[in-house]
């Protein structure tokens, strides 16, 4: 048993060093510098030692390994180029301390998300781990802006809405003491068939003797002011318009709230827009059924307050809005009726830091709709960052409240935030590879909703300490025709091989490369080798056992099929990356066994004669059958017939043995039953077996021993009767 355990382990460690010569990413890359090798990944290192680390025939991409292998081939660790890297803190501000009530500083002073500014080295393969801290101010400023539909079904509303500057500045003043507040409208595009183009219509689109404004598609009545009684003012002087159809312009106001940011007044500070609406929205395409066809261009077209370019432009994509409310932090609540929840909801989710609130018949309940809002949204924060540079990711962890521990895309954001509470969040940032264009990039991350955010600055390290000291025009490099750095030539202009020994002008590129070519492809020694002037020098890999092999270095014999781990499922040999399997089996990985042994039925029949033999298991062609053999047929009608027939030979028997009893003592027979013996003739029929009468004699028996049993208990039960008969004769004299 002890052998048996150590020959597990040993095979488990030889599967495991094979597993990981096969991964070994460093090897397959065949980098030819060593820049080149410390792109390829975290675990590669690049030898620089002259003297005696290259065997004979091996190339220089054998220079690049993993390290541990580079110290197991003899490379001292001091002879090893392994940069890592690096980071550096640019500006760090702490995060804001303050209470309400204390000395009022401008929004710019206030720091909620630390550090401000980093800069990182990335070498590939390698994360750099950043941490990032959150919390929230107190009595941080806020800007609102109250965007509304005028359309016609909104004209209660419009009412509750004339005195809500004061109320909701009163409201507000308990999260915040620096609080604006703005007002805008909208109804709808000014072309037909979204409303009636007819000159009457165009001064009053209302019916009867109702006195409605024109239509318009935008308009943005008060820039953000922290003046409530000037909001009631003019919004007191408003007056409601119509439109035809039921869905609203509303996409067309919400893009030029959020780009129009002079016309409307935004600060950096936390900016809200309230969206009140009892109705459903056009979107990008709906332009089409009044002839507009040009895609929304996002930028600010407001003229006197006025949007002028509702009939130039289409709607905006949902989309479209989600980037400029991001790129604005804008944060939106839906406010609106009952009917129109499941719509807005469905928005919501689209639109990231946003809420929606049920919004009353006439908007009497809007204050505090707009309090819950933000609230719910103020106890929010989730990450975002810019779009990342070639091969760049990123992955986020957040640590929040009590200890709650979220990764993934959940990583990015933490719940229930009270004001005064401190977040942080463990950013990781890797490069693969260095950008075809080697130089510094810049990636920003911010928490959505807030003006704040953190800049990080991303060089790449993409050459080797050692490429500083490279000697020029060494005789190392045969006759000085090239640069001798971190232990290898970089030819000169012109000159090519390991050691730049060949002139192009002597034999031109595409006669050295053709030579190593396999059917005039692409790949340079089927990017297994080097062309060393003209002819394919493999490369040599650690393990032994494997080995790349061929003209063009096409083959090895490590690369075949696998089966249960094994290569060639441990019943053949690897040639040319191809299977050559042991006798009796077959398949791409020697996985098919021809051996039908397996496959046997009770009857001796391959598959019980229903079925088909494939790779020592049973495929049943007739669908009755299942089974590893194809013998069981749960549907078959024999099966219940079989039963019923045993059932029926089991009664046969059990009632000619009765019958006999009967003959031999009739007086007993007249009190016995055939139900009597009912349970016994199950039994004897269930354990029936036509080819064997041994349950026949077991019946026989059982039932002659009932047979005495009853003989006795019936004569006792005559001599009682007989007493009882005297005993009621002496009653009567």
């Amino acid at each position: 048993m002890d052998l048996k355990l150590l020959f597990i382990t040993l095979l488990g460690i030889i599967c495991c060093s094979s597993a990981q010569q096969e991964g070994n990413e460093c090897i397959k890359a065949n980098a030819l510098s060593c820049g080149e090798c410390i792109q390829v990944g975290a675990k590669c290192g690049w030898c620089t030692d002259t003297q005696e680390f290259l065997k004979q025939g091996e190339p220089t991409s054998a220079r690049c390994d993993e390290l541990e292998s580079l110290r197991k081939r003899g490379c001292a660790t001091a002879k090893i180029e392994n940069p890592h890297g690096s980071q550096r803190i640019l500006k760090n501000k702490a995060v804001t301390n303050r209470k309400k009530g204390a000395e009022k500083l401008r929004p710019e002073d206030i720091t909620q998300i630390q550090p401000q500014k980093l800069s990182l080295n990335l070498r590939s393969g390698e994360p750099q781990n950043i941490k990032l801290k959150f919390k929230r101010a107190e009595d941080y400023p806020i800007d609102l802006y109250y965007l509304m539909d005028l359309s016609y079904s909104m004209k209660d509303d419009l009412e509750n809405v004339k005195n809500l500057g004061t109320s909701l500045m009163k409201e507000m003043s308990k999260i915040t003491s620096d609080f604006r507040i703005g007002f805008g409208s909208f109804v709808e595009k000014t072309v037909m068939p979204y409303i009636s183009t007819t000159p009457a219509k165009l001064l009053n689109p209302c019916t009867g003797d109702q006195n409605c404004t024109s239509p318009f598609s935008y308009k943005n009545v008060l820039k953000l002011t922290s003046n409530g009684e000037q909001f009631n003012s003019l919004v007191g002087k408003q007056q409601i318009s119509g439109n035809l159809d039921s869905p609203e312009g509303g996409f067309d106001a919400i893009m030029q709230v959020a780009v129009c940011g002079e016309h409307i007044g935004w600060r950096n500070v936390t900016r809200l827009m309230v969206f009140s609406t009892d109705a459903g929205f056009h979107f990008a395409g709906d332009g089409k059924l009044g002839g507009i066809v040009l895609p929304n261009d996002g930028k600010c077209h407001l003229e006197n307050n006025m949007y002028t370019m509702s009939h130039y432009y289409d709607y905006p994509s949902i989309a479209h809005l989600v980037q400029k409310l991001s790129e604005n932090n804008i944060q939106t609540i839906f406010a609106v009726t009952e009917e129109f929840q499941p719509v807005y909801k469905e928005l919501k989710n689209l639109i990231p830091k946003s809420a929606v609130g049920t919004l009353s018949a006439n908007s009497s309940n809007v204050i505090n709709l707009i309090v819950d809002a933000y609230n719910s949204l103020s106890s929010e924060v989730i990450l975002e960052n810019s779009k990342l540079p070639e091969g760049v990711t990123i992955t986020y962890q957040s640590r929040c409240k009590n200890g709650v521990v979220n990764e993934g895309e959940n990583g990015r954001k933490c719940s229930n935030i009270s004001i005064g509470d401190e977040v942080s969040f463990n950013i990781n940032i890797t490069a693969q590879g260095c950008p075809k264009q080697v130089k510094p990039e810049s990636i920003k991350i911010k928490p959505l909703g807030f003006t704040e955010e953190v800049e990080i600055l991303l060089n790449f390290i993409c050459e080797c300490e050692c490429h500083k000291h490279g000697i020029k025009n060494s005789d190392m490099c045969h006759n000085g025709n090239g640069t001798f750095e971190c232990g290898a030539c970089r030819c000169n202009k012109g000159r090519v091989g390991r050691q730049c020994e060949c002139r192009k002008d002597e034999v031109s590129t595409e006669d050295l490369d053709k030579n190593c070519r396999k059917d005039n492809g692409t790949d340079i020694c089927s990017n297994n080798g080097e062309c060393v002037c003209g002819t394919c020098e493999c490369k040599k890999r650690d393990n032994p056992e494997e080995r790349y092999s061929g003209k063009f270095c096409e083959c090895d014999n490590f690369n075949c099929d696998r089966s249960n781990n094994k290569l060639c499922g441990g019943h053949g040999r690897c040639e040319c990356r191809v299977c050559i399997c042991d006798a009796n089996y077959t398949g791409s990985a020697c996985d098919c066994s021809l051996d039908a042994s397996t496959c046997l039925a009770s009857n001796k029949q391959i598959c019980n004669g229903r079925g088909i033999c494939e790779c020592g298991t049973c495929r049943c062609t007739d669908p009755k059958f299942q089974g590893p053999t194809c013998e069981i047929c749960p549907t078959c009608p024999g099966v219940c017939t079989e039963h019923k027939s045993v059932e029926n030979k089991g009664e046969t028997i059990m009632y000619s043995m009765w019958k006999i009893m009967c003959i031999l003592n009739l007086k007993p027979c007249k009190r016995i039953a055939l139900h009597q013996i009912h349970k016994l003739m199950f039994f004897l029929a269930a354990s029936y077996d036509p080819f064997n009468d041994v349950c026949l004699v077991f019946g026989l028996a059982l039932l002659l021993i009932w047979k005495l049993l009853m003989i006795i208990h019936d004569r006792r039960e005559f001599a009682k009767f007989e007493k009882e008969k005297m005993n009621a004769k002496w009653d009567t004299v």
